[in-house]
Order: structure tokens, then C-alpha cells, then sequence
């Protein structure tokens, strides 16, 4: 380091400040300055933290829902398009709870200003999308602190689970799988009925997808929930994949260390495609490449009541409603978000070639998740759940989605550095993108 540059950095760490990489200087009790992008369902989880920094704008496309926001928020400047929201001078940060169909959008749009994000689940609604948020944040990730919200990621039982796989107690890994049960049928789009209300800017809501009649039912539902109303159509959301998938594939991934796959395919048995929902019923698998640690494995995704099959006759996996299962050369272990359990098998089955880790060298907590990213975007940047971290994921299981449309029992190539499929099919429009309306645009 030169002289200067040490004398700078030695006065302003003894004013009681901090120097981090993007050249924003925090004081000790400096906040942030958030906009909160989506007022309504899951961001009143987030209401709590956001209050003990700085909220200077809320974006909602309902106006009763930003109301009840302002009252958390008084002293918030009020936006219905989150795109003019975003060039408010004084954000450095933002916290995103929009529908999922602009989760990418806002999450690349707040990148391209250098704000620190935090968006809600799931990151992307295509592979193209993925990988476009997750390439602009590999740009300025010494600038600014991302997190998905997959807040049971702060569960003590992921860095368990983590521990037991990669430390041999089920010996060698060969395949993990993945499930959920949630089973949310719908026969198409909702047709029209009335007009959208004053208070609902439905073009707003509408966004960057085709055009589809206003229903009051995609309104419907409860505070944090109200996604299960819209979330299964093709135009606005991935149904299961994006939404506990999100979770539940959490814990394989955080297990597996895992990288871009190099194939996908879908199980035969998994819901014919219909053009205007996402399947309930589907089985898809990749194979992941090997790492320093484990040989290649095969990963699975099951949802909507198909099952991978149980080790043994006295777990009934199906009353795990969401959870994660691995198998190694010596066993198998069975976990959901809070609990697991391990399987040895073999005729010796003794475990003694493992030995668990001393209590002084098991991962840490995580802590607050929220509060995570907070620190982070006034520290050194580091979040565990970040846009490299879940963009990977979460590309991974929208290709889960391409090999689907492509025709299940085929398999298909991936080249994780280029984004593309040995499958023409497979790279065509609408399957590892998005077409989008005129006049919104992904990188703005």
C-alpha cells in the first residue's frame, strides 16, 4: 500500500468510519438508504429491519398497499413504477418484493446503478435471466452485497446437513434429490372479469409479460401468500420451481457445492405441458459436474406428488412435505429444513469411518439473514446467499424447466460458460428466455 494511501485510510478508520471497495464511506452508525419495491405481502417480513436504517422510497403498484407502507414509512417518497423509483439520487440500496415475473428486472436495473440488493425469491424466471443478473453482479461484486431471500438458508440445520455430506458420513456422494408436495391445479389463465380498479396500476402489474385480462382473483390472497393466485401461469411465474423449489433445492445445493450442470431431462411421468400453466406433477434431474471434494453426481427435483424412492420401509418420505435426501457409498441421510437423519447400509454399517467435526470447527451461525446483508452492504460485501451462489441454483432448475418443455425422457446438453444446449430445440425463444412487451427492457 503507498504512504498516502495508508495515511487516508488510517485517518478516516480512526474518525470512527469505514472505507469499502465502491469508495461510499460508512460512519459506525451510518444506515442505509433503502427503497423498498414491492410494499405488500412478503416485505411487511421485511418492515423490521428496514426500520432501523433509512427508507427514503416505497414503490407499490397498489395504492392501499403503499398506504399501509407509508405508515411504516412516512418520510418515503412514493413510486408506482418501480423504473422511476430506481433513479431516485439518494438510494444506495433496495429491497425487492415484486411479483416474480420482475424479480430480474429490478435485480439488474438496481445492479446497473451500483445498489446493494435484496430480492426476493426466486431471482430469475428463465436461464437467460439468471444468467444476465448473475454475470452483472460477477462485475461489481467488491461494490455491493446481494442476497437471495431464501431466508431458511439461516437455519442451523443447512450448515448440519452440509457437514455431514461433505465430511463422509455417508461415505463417498453419489446422487441427491429434492422434492415438494405443494399441488396448486389450474386449467389455464384466468379469464376476464371487470376492470381494474382505481387504486391497481394493472399495466404496472402486468409489466414486461403479454398482456392478459384483469381478474380480481389474482388479488386474492393473504399477505405473503397472494403468489399462489398467479404465480403457476408461464407469464408470471415458474409455479413450484421458483417457489418452494427455491427453498427446498437450497439444501441439496448448499450440500453439494454444486456448479452449472453439463445436462438436464425430465421424467416421462411428469404433467403433459400445457401452454398456459406450469406443470404440478414433475420429476427433472441433472448432472452435476465433480468438484475437489466428490466425483460427478446426479441431482433430482421432484414436485406435485411425485416421489423419489424411500431407503427404507419405515421412512415414508411423503410425510416430509419439503425436503432433501443424498446418497452415498455408505448410506444415505434425510433431512427437511429443520430436522435430518442418517441411514447407514451394508453389512457392516458402523459409521466408524467417520468422525464427526469438533464443536470449535462446525460452521458457524448465520445470524440475522437480513441483517446479513445489511452488514455486508456496509462491510466486505459477503452474503451466503448471494447472486453467484442462487443465480447458479436457480439457472440450474430453470433448465429443469427447458428440458421439460423440450419433451421429457430427453436428455439434454448444457454448456454452463455459454448458456446454450447441444438441443436446438432447446435454445429456441420462450424456452431459455423470455419474450417481452414492448417497452420494458431487462438491462436498463
Amino acid at each position: 500500500m503507498k504512504r498516502r494511501s495508508f495515511l487516508k485510510t488510517t485517518a478516516v478508520t480512526s474518525a470512527g468510519l469505514m472505507v469499502i471497495p465502491s469508495g461510499k464511506v460508512f460512519g459506525a452508525n451510518e444506515k442505509l438508504n433503502i427503497a423498498l419495491i414491492g410494499a405488500w405481502g412478503r416485505a411487511r417480513a421485511h418492515h423490521g429491519f428496514i426500520k432501523k436504517e433509512n427508507c427514503v422510497a416505497i414503490c407499490d403498484i397498489n395504492d392501499k398497499n403503499m398506504e399501509q407502507a407509508a405508515k411504516a414509512f412516512p418520510n418515503a417518497k412514493k413510486y408506482h413504477d418501480w423504473r422511476k423509483c430506481l433513479d431516485q439520487k439518494d438510494i444506495d440500496s433496495v429491497v425487492c418484493c415484486t411479483l416474480d415475473h420482475t424479480h430480474a428486472f429490478v435485480a439488474n436495473w438496481a445492479l446497473n446503478r451500483d445498489y446493494h440488493i435484496y430480492c426476493e425469491k426466486p431471482l430469475a424466471n428463465s436461464v437467460e435471466e439468471a444468467r444476465v443478473v448473475r454475470a452483472n453482479y460477477l462485475k461489481r461484486k467488491d461494490k455491493v452485497a446481494t442476497q437471495v431471500g431464501t431466508q431458511r438458508h439461516a437455519i442451523s440445520n443447512f450448515q448440519r446437513v452440509k457437514e455431514l455430506v461433505r465430511d463422509g458420513a455417508i461415505g463417498e456422494l453419489k446422487v441427491a434429490w429434492a422434492w415438494g408436495n405443494r399441488q396448486l391445479r389450474r386449467p389455464g389463465y384466468l379469464k376476464g372479469e371487470g376492470e381494474p380498479p382505481a387504486h391497481i396500476k394493472y399495466d404496472l402489474w402486468i409489466g414486461p409479460s403479454p398482456m392478459h385480462p384483469y381478474n380480481p382473483k389474482y388479488f386474492s390472497g393473504r399477505p405473503g401468500a397472494n403468489c399462489l393466485n398467479w404465480n403457476m401461469y408461464w407469464d408470471f411465474g415458474t409455479g413450484q420451481v421458483g417457489d418452494m423449489g427455491s427453498h427446498t433445492m437450497d439444501l441439496a445445493w448448499n450440500a453439494l457445492d454444486a456448479d452449472l450442470p453439463i445436462s438436464a431431462e425430465a421424467d416421462p411421468k411428469s404433467d403433459k405441458f400445457n401452454p398456459e400453466v406450469s406443470p404440478v406433477g414433475m420429476h427433472t434431474s441433472w448432472e452435476i459436474p465433480k468438484n475437489d471434494w466428490r466425483p460427478q453426481v446426479n441431482l433430482h427435483w421432484y414436485q406435485g406428488g411425485m416421489m423419489p424412492n424411500s431407503p427404507t420401509k419405515w421412512v415414508d418420505l411423503k410425510k416430509i412435505g419439503h425436503g432433501a435426501m443424498f446418497k452415498g457409498s455408505e448410506g444415505f441421510i434425510i433431512a427437511d429444513f429443520g430436522a435430518r437423519l442418517i441411514s447407514p447400509y451394508g453389512k457392516v454399517a458402523d459409521m466408524t469411518y467417520y468422525k464427526p467435526r469438533p464443536k470449535d470447527q462446525l460452521i458457524p451461525p448465520l445470524g440475522s439473514f437480513q441483517g446479513q446483508w445489511v452488514n455486508a452492504a456496509k462491510g466486505d460485501k459477503k452474503t451466503t446467499c448471494n447472486f453467484d451462489y442462487n443465480g447458479k441454483m436457480m439457472e440450474t432448475m430453470m433448465l429443469g424447466l427447458v428440458a421439460y418443455r423440450v419433451g421429457p425422457g430427453k436428455k439434454i446438453s448444457y454448456d454452463g460458460a455459454t448458456g446454450k444446449s447441444g438441443d436446438d430445440k432447446a435454445n429456441a425463444d420462450l424456452l431459455m428466455k423470455r419474450k417481452y412487451r414492448e417497452g420494458w427492457k431487462l438491462d436498463g
